[in-house]
């Protein structure tokens, strides 16, 4: 059955492959490029890809994509190496949104020793949630086990991101997230949100502050704190890098320049610690969130 999925496929791509083209319907630009790449995760309509470079969109990272087609997730398995096409839609403004893969040929199928290079866990509902150190925007040390017995959201950003639907994006969503739970003192009590900085380098407690004061405005950081891990000396990044393996938050770390290449990363942390949700991309909206956390209170 898998070989003939192969085959088919395979035929269908052959006249598919080279660069980067673009269709446009209904006003929506769909912008195609090839990638190529490993399986590490496979869940029921997307797959997580450790890929190579991809030529005029992205530098070569790990991070999950959307399947065009939920039902070719039963053909494929970790440790596959696959070639595909990566459809994006492009809005007038220039952003790129909704990735996904299309048209996906099994180039090399898994080997039971399989171990991929970089061990980017997938966050699970039930998974219990390590401990990390961070500093607030106020230079406070502070751990994530400390929100335990309230519904915690996080989100990973970094400040200088110029990408709209990116890192700003999430900090609209929070925004108006925090303006919801704000609105039932009750619910508020029992929430908080995290915005966690993975260029700590940079995000310094000043830096996030005047970030976050963008987005809180007046009403402070007592529920909604910008945060960056707690950088050890003599550490070498290893607990950033664990923490951005766990929460399957995919970084490119920069060469020369002042941006970084990035997956996004939402989850919610129920009060005993343990993960409730979790949000890959930009396309969830912050009211199913909202339902989401105050399911989890005492006030549901």
């Amino acid at each position: 059955m898998r070989q003939c999925a192969m085959a088919i496929v395979l035929m269908l791509s052959v006249a598919l492959s080279g660069c980067k083209h673009s269709t446009e319907i209904m006003g929506k630009q769909t912008v195609t490029f090839p990638i190529k790449g490993t399986i590490l995760a496979v869940g029921h309509k997307e797959v997580t890809l450790q890929h190579d470079a991809v030529p005029g969109f992205m530098e070569a990272m790990t991070m999950p994509y959307k399947l065009a087609h939920d039902e070719a997730a039963s053909e494929l398995h970790v440790g596959d190496v696959i070639r595909a096409r990566l459809l994006v839609e492009k809005s007038p403004d220039g952003d790129y949104h909704n990735a996904r893969l299309d048209e996906i040929v099994i180039l090399a199928q898994a080997k039971p020793n399989f171990k991929p290079s970089s061990d980017y866990h997938v966050p699970t509902a039930g998974d219990v949630v390590p401990d990390v150190a961070l500093v607030d925007q106020d230079g406070k040390v502070l751990h994530l086990n400390r929100f335990h017995g309230k519904a915690l959201l996080v989100t990973f950003i970094y400040t200088r991101c110029p990408m709209n639907d990116f890192c700003p994006k999430m900090s609209r969503n929070f925004a108006a997230i925090d303006k919801s739970l704000r609105a039932d003192p009750a619910l508020q009590d029992h929430t908080h949100l995290l915005s966690i900085s993975f260029d700590p380098e940079f995000d310094s407690p000043a830096v996030l502050r005047a970030y976050g004061k963008q987005y809180t405005g007046d009403t402070g950081f007592d529920h909604w704190q910008f945060v960056a891990p707690l950088q050890v000396k003599g550490d070498g990044g290893k607990s950033l890098t664990k923490m951005e393996h766990f929460f399957n938050v995919g970084v490119t770390p920069p060469e020369g320049a002042d941006s970084l290449t990035h997956s996004l990363s939402t989850v919610l942390i129920d009060p005993a610690g343990k993960i409730a949700a979790w949000y890959p991309g930009s396309e969830w909206s912050p009211d199913e969130v909202v339902a989401k956390m105050k399911s989890l209170t005492p006030t549901a």
